[in-house]
C-alpha cells in the first residue's frame, strides 16, 4: 500500500486541478516589453548569392560526346552534311572538268577543220574518273559549217571513242574510233569550185543536185559539166559524166584532170588517216561518211594542232 504521507503518492493520487490564475492578475499571459539584447556577436560578413555548382556535363568526363553519340539524330544529321559537301565539291569538280575538256577537244579539232567547233562529253563515264585514268570515250564534236579547209560550206559531225593519251615522244595517244559526217551545201560546192579550180571555176554560175542518178550538174552560161562523185582511194573524186556546151572551149580531157586534182587536194589530206568511206548527193548537196580506227595521234612537235592535248 501507499503510504500517505509520501507527497509523490499523493500527487498520483489526487486528480488533476485546473489552472487557478492568482487574484487581480488577467487571466491571459501579459506583455513583459522587449527583450534584452546583448552586445552584437562578432563574425564573417554575410556571405553573396550562392554560386552555381558544374553541371553534369562538365564534372563527368565525355558527358556532351557521350549524349551526342547517343542521339542518332544528330548523327545523320552529320552524315547527311557531310555527304552533301563531298557531292557538292564532287559536282563542281566535274562540271569544270568537263568545261576544260570541251575547251581542249574543240581547239584541236577547230585548229585540223580551220572552223569554229563545239565539243562535249556523253554523261558516262564520269569526266573526273576519265581524266584520271587518262581514257576518254564518248566524245561528240560539231563544227560551225563555214567551211573544211579550203572546201567551203561544208559542216562535220564528228564522234569519237577509245581516246587514251600516253605520250611516248613520237605520239600523244592513240583513237579507237573516229567516225565523221561531211555535209556540203550546193552553194558550197559552187563556191569552192570557182575559188579552186582554174578556168574551169570562172565558167560555174550554180550548181544543182540529182539524187535520182547521184550526179551534180556544174552549170554555166555556155553550158554544163555534169559530174559523179565517188569514192577513190580513200577520198572523194568528181567523174566527169557529161560536158555539154563546153566541149570546143574546154575538152572532157582537160576538165577531168582539174578535178582529179581539185579533188585530193580537198579530201585525201587529213589526218590520223581518215578517209572517205562512202558519199551520196541529196537535195541540199553531198553527205560523205568518213572514218579511221586505231589511230596513233601526233605529238605536238609533228602538227600543232594536238599540242593541247
Amino acid at each position: 500500500m501507499t503510504d500517505p504521507s509520501d507527497p509523490w503518492a499523493r500527487s498520483a493520487q489526487q486528480p488533476p486541478q485546473p489552472y487557478q490564475p492568482h487574484p487581480g492578475n488577467p487571466t491571459g499571459p501579459q506583455y513583459g516589453g522587449p527583450p534584452t539584447q546583448g552586445p552584437p556577436t562578432q563574425g564573417y560578413p554575410p556571405s553573396g548569392p550562392p554560386t552555381a555548382g558544374p553541371s553534369a556535363d562538365e564534372t563527368e568526363p565525355g558527358g556532351r560526346f557521350t549524349r551526342f553519340v547517343r542521339d542518332p539524330l544528330s548523327i545523320v544529321l552529320v552524315v547527311v552534311i557531310v555527304l552533301a559537301l563531298g557531292a557538292a565539291g564532287l559536282i563542281g569538280g566535274e562540271i569544270y572538268a568537263r568545261h576544260r575538256g570541251d575547251q581542249v577537244v574543240s581547239a584541236a579539232v577547230s585548229c585540223v577543220v580551220q572552223d569554229t567547233a563545239t565539243a562535249s562529253f556523253g554523261a558516262m563515264p564520269p569526266f573526273l574518273w576519265q581524266h584520271m585514268t587518262k581514257h576518254y570515250d564518248n566524245i561528240s564534236v560539231t563544227t560551225a559549217g563555214n567551211q573544211i579547209r579550203e572546201i567551203k560550206g561544208m559542216k562535220a559531225e564528228i564522234n569519237i571513242n577509245d581516246i587514251r593519251l600516253q605520250n611516248n615522244g613520237t605520239s600523244t595517244g592513240t583513237i579507237g574510233a573516229l567516225n565523221a559526217t561531211l555535209s556540203w551545201s550546193t552553194e558550197g560546192i559552187s563556191q569552192t569550185i570557182q575559188n579552186s579550180i582554174p578556168i574551169i571555176g570562172s565558167f560555174v554560175s550554180g550548181v544543182k543536185t540529182n539524187p535520182s542518178d547521184g550526179t551534180i550538174e556544174l552549170q554555166a552560161a555556155l553550158g554544163s559539166i555534169v559530174v559523179k562523185p565517188e569514192v577513190v582511194d580513200n577520198g572523194v573524186a568528181l567523174q566527169v559524166q557529161k560536158l555539154t556546151g563546153l566541149g570546143f572551149t574546154l575538152p572532157r580531157e582537160t576538165v577531168q584532170p582539174a578535178l582529179d586534182a581539185f579533188s585530193g587536194q580537198l579530201t585525201k589530206n587529213y589526218p590520223l588517216g581518215i578517209h572517205a568511206d562512202s558519199v551520196e548527193v541529196t537535195d541540199t548537196g553531198v553527205i560523205a561518211k568518213f572514218s579511221t580506227q586505231n589511230a596513233s595521234m601526233p605529238a605536238s612537235d609533228q602538227d600543232p594542232c594536238f599540242a593541247g592535248l
